[in-house]
């Protein structure tokens, strides 16, 4: 997943001199955008059956909104993280998509209205708080070569390793590209129950299935998009078996939805080599329907899969953020996901994000007799809008304890396989070891926060036996200590100890040096129980400050102190200084 920390601060920016629509309006006596911009006329399939010329695309320029068209001489990629343009329209953008939609009543039906002021009445569900723990299945195509994260679009940029990989092993991407990796994905001897059951045995209560990447492809029978698990590669719908595989073992169910960055992440696939043999002849995105005639692609759209040919600065089609916004809302109402996560910063492509977060909080209610059981995570979240959401800190802590419920998220090794991970020497190969999964785990919770653990599957719906080793290694621990994790909440202070985590997303390794002299707390529900987690197998008699009479936390009279999965009566004293 690879996300950009330059845009972190962008986005913040933004939303910080938004207004409560969050995003920024027309000065007056400016005119307005040209009649066609976010006009639904066509849908996407549609559009991309068009002929490039007749392709009608637009752009901002010397601040206004301007009709522009793909010029093939001066074509230029766009940055894989677009730059949003400072658009100026009434009622404001986001993603360079106006918050504004041309199509009426995509809310659905309650309380919930596609503003954040209406989706600032969200209160995080209970199930949510108490889960605690959750494992993530980042599984797609792109996992066929075996070969690591962004391979569908890195296949595609003369001088990343996964070009180099693709060409030794597949030929250049002008005659084998993406496409035909969606084929490869068979999970011939994947086993859901039993995954299921050993993420279960691992201490996970919540399951996380990757319903689709930047690169496009839905892992379900998704009614708006033919490239999907259920017409090619493993000929199932993948959401739907992880679902009913999950529920059937007591587990809470959510998909993650990356898709939404389509427009720009995949372009590269209209290129083709600069140098070489096969310089000027174009990467296998250039190929339409017609020329599938034959192929066993027949009846398929590429432009559908790798997005149409653009100009670099291109707004996104109206079409493409409906046919978002059609996919994501098929995939609420055919597996009803408890957790619904989007891979970006704030709801994504403006109005069609906006309306299907009410969507998923009116459908939650509907659902569930007027209860809320929903939980919606989106990225780099200004402290105003924590509420409206959980609020998602990927491979990152937080500093203290945040008032609102929070999810961390990292991976055990690379987003997509990477076989090299377990080729690397010893136990755990590449991969984090149990103790540094757990440590982070420990510090999320100690925080408000649920940690989900990314462990990436092989093409074949297996997981290796290192990382099988790592799960064991989790599972060991929580069978003892799980009691100081589950239906717990975060005492008077996280934590003490000489060692600080650095907080922010993408410094959640920082956890790797806490030890013996660092602690951090959680209390049961009912505020009888104090659980202190040494991170670190003590050497000399453990010192509890905060727990000392006269501390600033003023426990109070600890009345018995025990060590989990022991009877063995322990040797205690609570002076004022410390326990």
């Amino acid at each position: 997943m690879q996300r950009r920390q330059f845009c972190k601060s962008l986005a913040m920016a933004a939303a910080s001199t938004a207004l409560p629509s969050y995003g920024r309006s027309s000065p007056a006596g400016q005119s307005g955008p040209p009649p066609g911009f976010n006009q639904y006329t066509l849908d996407y399939a549609t559009f991309c059956a068009l002929p490039p010329e007749e392709r009608v695309f637009y752009k901002v320029a010397d601040g206004k909104i301007v009709e522009t068209k793909l010029d093939e001489s001066n074509w230029q990629q766009p940055v894989w993280n677009y730059n949003p343009s400072p658009l100026q329209v009434a009622g404001g953008t986001w993603d360079d998509v106006p918050l504004r939609s041309p199509i009426p009543n995509l809310a659905g039906d309650g309380p919930f209205k596609p503003t954040w002021d209406s989706l600032l009445d969200f209160e995080a569900p209970d199930w949510y708080r108490d889960a605690k723990f959750g494992i993530w299945a980042h599984w797609s195509p792109q996992c066929v070569a075996e070969a690591g994260d962004w391979y569908a679009r890195n296949i595609y940029v003369e001088g990343q390793r996964q070009y180099k990989y693709h060409l030794d092993h597949y030929g250049p991407a002008s005659r084998f590209g993406y496409k035909e990796l969606c084929a490869q994905w068979t999970l011939l001897n994947w086993d859901p129950d039993e995954l299921i059951a050993r993420y279960k045995r691992a201490g996970a209560r919540i399951f996380v299935a990757l319903a689709n990447h930047h690169c496009n492809f839905d892992a379900w029978d998704s009614k708006h998009h033919p490239w999907n698990s259920a017409t090619i590669g493993p000929h199932r719908d993948v959401v739907g078996t992880w679902a009913a595989a999950a529920r059937k073992q007591g587990m809470r169910f959510g998909v993650t939805v990356h898709q939404a960055r389509n427009w720009w992440w995949f372009q590269p696939s209209h290129g083709a080599d600069k140098s070489g043999p096969l310089a000027g002849v174009p990467y296998d995105g250039a190929l339409t329907e017609a020329q599938g005639k034959g192929q066993w692609w027949e009846g398929l759209d590429p432009q559908r899969l790798y997005c149409v040919k653009h100009p670099g600065d291109a707004l996104p089609d109206v079409s493409y953020v409906k046919n978002f916004y059609d996919r994501t809302r098929d995939l609420i109402d055919q597996h009803n996901p408890d957790l619904l996560y989007f891979d970006d910063s704030l709801l994504p492509l403006g109005w069609a994000g906006m309306n299907i977060g009410a969507y998923f909080y009116n459908n939650s209610l509907k659902r569930n007799g007027g209860k809320m059981d929903a939980v919606l995570n989106v990225k780099d979240v200004p402290d105003r809008l924590v509420k409206a959401v959980v609020a998602d800190y990927e491979r990152g802590l937080t500093a203290d304890i945040m008032k609102y419920p929070w999810q961390s998220e990292t991976c055990i090794g690379a987003w997509h396989y990477l076989r090299f991970l377990y080729e690397k020497p010893g136990e755990y190969g590449g991969y984090q070891n149990p103790r540094e999964v757990i440590h982070w785990l420990i510090d999320t919770v100690s925080k408000n926060g649920t940690f989900i653990l990314n462990v990436p599957g092989r093409p074949d719906g297996t997981i290796d036996s290192k990382e099988i080793a790592v799960l064991d290694g989790i599972a060991s621990w929580m069978e003892v200590n799980g009691e100081a994790i589950y239906e717990t909440r975060p005492w008077k202070i996280s934590g003490e100890g000489p060692n600080m985590i650095k907080a922010g997303s993408f410094q959640g390794e920082s956890v790797n040096k806490l030890g013996e002299k660092d602690i951090r707390f959680t209390r049961n529900k009912t505020n009888t129980v104090i659980y202190a987690i040494v991170l670190g197998w003590p050497i000399k008699p453990i010192t509890v400050k905060s727990l000392g009479l006269s501390a600033a936390t003023t426990p109070g009279k600890i009345g018995r102190v025990e060590l989990l999965g022991t009877d063995v009566r322990l040797d205690w004293k609570q002076p004022a200084d410390a326990l």
